[in-house]
């Protein structure tokens, strides 16, 4: 699998291209009326219990904005914090911190809830099952959504399509479940190759084959049993498929190793903080 990497560069880059966004093409004509040069001092705050992530974010667009703005981080990416916590402090002149505001906001708060919602899941399944993010992530937004899953203390399946064969149902629908295993593992190439099926029937038909991962795709709680019953000993076995908060845990105890979860990369609601002058 791709690893994740944020460098400087790759944030820097990311926050430009959002404040051009933001600021295109007349910049902040609300924020341009605060003419003086007076500094201020800002409070980051969390109004929520949550899982921080995206600090360096956020103080790359006060500092691409004004250079002089000082971000003083008071809690590290992947922390747990209090509702009311603070987070950082802001401090420099009043019209450049406005201007970066939203910006910063945004991607804290998006961050924050993908880690925040993953470390609710993880912490109901325990440390045997993990819980793993999808390829259902907001188009070019991937590399910053599959970080935040690890700052909640998930997992991230794979990157993209090249990293690894996932041969789903529309591939089985398209052609032959044996077949398509068999050539997956043939020019597998040092790939790791993952199998879907929904049915007992299909495990049958490829259960002796050489690949990594077998994924039980919506099967109710009985069948799933019973397919991990049937496969534990010889691959990797992961759930999916409308996986929620409630059920999570009777899933985890049906002896998967994984459970692989869309929703926290593609709904998942941001968490609410604020900057408080």
């Amino acid at each position: 699998m791709s690893k994740i990497k944020l460098s400087k560069n790759f944030i820097r880059n990311t926050v430009k291209l959002a404040l051009n966004e933001d600021l295109f093409p007349y910049g902040d004509i609300t924020s341009n009326l605060v003419r003086d040069n007076k500094i201020i001092k800002c409070k980051l705050i969390s109004n929520q219990d949550a899982v921080i992530g995206g600090l360096l974010f956020a103080k790359h667009a006060f500092s691409l904005i004004d250079k002089k703005i000082k971000f003083i981080i008071k809690k590290r990416d992947g922390s747990f914090v209090k509702k009311k916590s603070l987070v950082a402090i802001v401090q420099g002149k009043a019209q450049n911190i406005l201007i970066a505001e939203r910006v910063a906001l945004n991607f804290l708060s998006h961050i924050s809830g993908i880690a925040t919602k993953t470390n609710q899941f993880v912490k109901l399944t325990g440390k045997k099952c993990k819980i793993c993010c999808t390829r259902k992530t907001i188009p070019n937004l991937r590399v910053i959504q599959k970080y935040a899953v690890k700052l909640g203390g998930g997992i991230n399946h794979r990157f993209n399509l090249s990293d690894e064969y996932l041969i789903k149902d529309n591939h089985i629908a398209s052609s032959d479940i044996k077949k398509l295993v068999s050539l997956a593992i043939k020019n597998k190439r040092g790939r790791k190759i993952t199998v879907e099926v929904d049915n007992l029937k299909q495990i049958k038909q490829i259960i002796g084959l050489k690949f990594n991962t077998i994924l039980f795709d919506n099967m109710n709680i009985k069948n799933l049993k019973a397919a991990v019953k049937l496969t534990k000993k010889h691959y990797e076995t992961e759930a999916s498929g409308n996986i929620t908060l409630k059920k999570v845990k009777q899933i985890a105890a049906t002896g998967v190793d994984r459970i692989s979860i869309g929703s926290i990369t593609h709904s998942v609601p941001g968490v609410d903080l604020k900057l408080e002058i």
